[in-house]
């Protein structure tokens, strides 16, 4: 017999209506029109990083838990119970103190994050091939066709799914299932944490016309302002424009905001989309103003980078130094380079030049310095011809490396990095911003 839902406890199917599981009594009731028709889901795992703490650490478990480094570092994450206290990711660690001064401040273990969410990857890719990353915790998953496999069909089959990572890895999950990538990545956001949300194709053009513009991939803060400065503040109101006035307006992002503020989205699920850059940065105990101490960061980031440029098997075609100031504004610096490069070396050398330019007494409290256009490794770093040097530092550059691949990292190091504190090295974290790269370390 055909039910309209079912329990997410004991996957009992359910007559309509019933607010309770008529086999185990469980609230958790799922009902929908289109429950068994939409096959691509977005799994978000719930405060990643705390929850994985809080598996670990039985005392932490009615706490409010932030992972964080340090009195000048931000909340990488923070559980429920310190969201409910105002708590958010990216805060200062100082404002997230003073908003809950209880809190317990863990520091964030990167490598034991990145292991439990490759474990998560795995169970996903046994439900279907189709599995797209977006980061450490999340992923877009297409589950179209493998109802035969499994027996079910997809709703039940992400339900038993959260189930097993709840009791096999400790932690949970919030799913959303939709008919595109947009709206499954918003349903798994509206019942946090363990939640199984649902927004069929024919509610889609309701479900937004309420919503605020900020709702719509793409639009931040900034371009927020500019809509609202334009008199739009809901995606209904975007519902009821023009593509052609859209594009007129605001040029290719006119069109996303027509298409998606109607529910319109025919992006598919791809396997292994390409990294978009690749970065490192680090955040300073104190602020810094002075070129030198800032060039030592700059060093030990770029030898970062490079790491894992060559890791990937990626080059990067422009360098990006990015700076933040002690009353928290970023700048952000590009260079083009001739050749896409792998090389610390090359890299160091651009962001010297770059920083150089923003040395002008300002303090700041964070550098980071990365490569962008992403681009065939076999194209990188052709010999100088002009500067003999650079090809001697990029021989050295490979046998420093080689030392340290046997030896360890810290078995070689250059000039600007000697003696450089193991505390600030603690601080400083590597990031892998893209699209779907599977160790992205964000939520």
């Amino acid at each position: 017999m055909h039910f309209p839902g079912f329990c997410r406890d004991c996957l009992a199917g359910q007559p309509a209506g019933l607010r309770r599981c008529r086999a185990c009594g469980s609230p958790r009731l799922v009902y929908h029109d289109e429950l068994y028709d939409l096959t691509l889901a977005h799994i978000d795992c719930d405060a990643f990083y705390a929850s994985i703490e809080k598996r670990d650490n039985a005392e932490l478990a009615d706490k409010p838990v932030i992972i964080g480094g340090g009195k000048r570092g931000v909340v990488s994450t923070a559980c429920y119970i310190a969201r409910i206290h105002g708590v958010r990711s990216a805060m200062p660690m100082f404002k997230a103190l003073e908003a809950c001064p209880q809190a317990v401040v863990v520091r964030p273990d990167m490598e034991k994050y990145v292991r439990v969410g490759r474990e998560i990857r795995t169970m996903m890719q046994e439900l279907t091939p189709l599995v797209q990353p977006l980061s450490i915790d999340e992923a877009f998953l297409e589950l179209r066709g493998t109802e035969r496999l499994h027996h079910d069909p997809p709703a039940r089959v992400l339900a038993r799914f959260a189930q097993r990572v709840e009791k096999e890895v400790g932690i949970t999950i919030s799913i959303g299932l939709s008919y595109c990538k947009f709206l499954a990545k918003v349903a798994s956001d509206l019942n946090k944490p363990r939640g199984f949300s649902v927004i069929g194709e024919a509610e889609a053009l309701d479900f937004l016309r309420d919503k605020p513009v900020r709702l719509i991939w793409g639009v931040g803060k900034a371009f927020a302002e500019t809509l609202e400065r334009d008199g739009i503040r809901t995606v209904g109101q975007l519902q009821t424009m023009e593509e052609t006035d859209l594009m007129r307006r605001y040029g290719v992002m006119g069109k996303r905001l027509f298409n998606l503020s109607r529910g319109q989205d025919d992006r598919e699920v791809h396997i292994n989309d390409p990294a978009k850059s690749v970065s490192a940065e680090t955040t300073f105990f104190d602020d810094i103003s002075g070129y030198d101490a800032l060039v030592t960061h700059l060093r030990h980031l770029s030898e970062k980078v490079a790491a894992r440029l060559r890791k990937s098997g990626i080059a990067g075609h422009t360098v990006v130094l990015k700076l933040k100031t002690a009353d928290f504004k970023s700048r952000t610096r590009n260079r083009k380079l001739e050749d896409p490069t792998m090389l610390a070396d090359k890299i160091f050398r651009t962001g010297m030049e770059l920083l150089r330019k923003e040395t002008d007494g300002t303090k700041y409290r964070l550098i980071g310095i990365g490569v962008s256009d992403l681009a065939d490794p076999g194209r990188a770093d052709p010999p100088d011809l002009v500067d003999p040097a650079a090809t001697r530092r990029a021989a050295a550059e490979a046998a420093m490396n080689t030392l340290r691949d046997k030896f360890g990292k810290a078995s070689v190091e250059t000039g600007y990095t000697f003696g450089k504190s193991r505390a600030e090295r603690f601080h400083e974290k590597l990031t892998l911003k893209s699209a779907g790269n599977p160790d992205t370390p964000t939520e």
